[in-house]
C-alpha cells in the first residue's frame, strides 16, 4: 500500500528532529583547531574597525571545534553547561590573553564565552570547560604557525603573494600532517571588477590555519580539504 502524504510528512519531520537532537547533544567525528591571522580579521572589518589599530603579528586561537566529516560546521550550541567565569582559573586567563585574545573588539571574556557555548558544549563528554581551554592553549604552544611560516621565509607582506601549496607545505613538513587553509576575500575597486570575471575580481587573504585532531583531541590527524581558499588564486599574507 502506498504511503500517504501525511505519513511521509511525519517521517520527514521526525527525521529532521532526530538530526537536530543528534547535533545538539554533540555527535562529532574529530576536532578542528583553528588559528587565525589578526591583520586579516581587521582588514575585512570595514564598517567596524578593530579596537587595536595595530593588529597582533602572530597567529592567535579562534577556537577548538568538534566537527563532522559530513558537515564540518556541526555540531554547535549543544546542551552542555554554559560558560562560567569562575571555572576558568586566573593562571589560565592570563595565558589565554596571549594565545586566545579577542583581536577585533578586545573583549576576551566574551570571545571565550562565545566559543565555549557554541563549540565547547559539544565536547563536554571529553573535555570540561577548563580542559577545553587548557588543551587549546597547549595546542597553540605546540604548533607555532607563525614560526613555522617564518622559518620557511613566508612573511607578512603588502605586495608578496603565495600559492596554497606554498603555505601548506612547510606546515605539513613541520607537523607531519596536512592542514587546511581558509581565506577571506576583499572586493576590488568597481573599475577593475567590471572588467574581470567575478571569481577573479577579488583578492584572497590568508585568514585561518586549521589543524585537525581525533575524537579525543589528542592525536593530530590530516585535515580533509573542504571549502576554504579559492583554487588557482594567489593568497596574500597581509601585515
Amino acid at each position: 500500500m502506498a504511503m500517504s502524504k501525511s505519513s511521509l510528512a511525519f517521517l520527514v519531520l521526525a527525521f529532521a528532529f532526530f538530526l537536530c537532537f543528534i547535533m545538539s547533544t554533540g555527535s562529532y567525528d574529530y576536532f578542528q583547531f583553528v588559528q587565525q591571522w589578526p591583520p586579516t580579521n581587521c582588514k575585512v572589518r570595514i564598517k567596524q574597525p578593530c579596537s587595536n589599530p595595530r593588529p597582533l603579528q602572530y597567529f592567535t586561537i579562534h577556537g577548538l571545534w568538534p566537527s563532522n566529516y559530513s558537515n564540518p560546521r556541526m555540531p554547535s550550541n549543544c546542551t552542555g553547561s554554559q560558560f562560567e567565569w569562575r571555572k576558568l582559573y586566573p593562571h589560565m586567563r592570563s595565558k589565554l590573553k596571549i594565545s586566545w585574545p579577542d583581536v577585533e573588539s578586545g573583549n576576551d571574556t566574551k570571545f571565550w564565552e562565545g566559543e565555549w557555548n557554541k563549540h565547547g558544549t559539544c565536547s563536554v563528554e571529553k573535555l570540561n570547560q577548563m580542559q577545553y581551554f587548557e588543551r587549546s592553549h597547549a595546542m597553540w604552544r605546540s604548533y607555532n604557525i607563525t614560526e613555522i611560516l617564518k622559518n620557511a621565509s613566508i612573511l607578512p607582506s603588502a605586495t608578496q603573494t603565495w600559492t596554497y601549496s606554498d603555505i601548506v607545505s612547510p606546515i605539513q613538513k613541520a607537523t607531519k600532517r596536512t592542514p587546511l587553509l581558509r581565506c577571506k576575500s576583499l572586493p576590488q575597486p568597481k573599475s577593475q571588477a567590471k572588467s574581470q570575471p567575478k571569481r577573479q575580481a577579488r583578492s584572497q587573504l590568508l585568514h585561518e590555519v586549521v589543524l585537525c585532531f581525533d575524537y579525543n583531541a589528542l592525536v593530530h590527524i590530516d585535515c580533509n580539504r573542504t571549502a576554504g581558499c579559492w583554487n588557482n588564486v594567489d593568497i596574500k599574507f597581509p601585515p
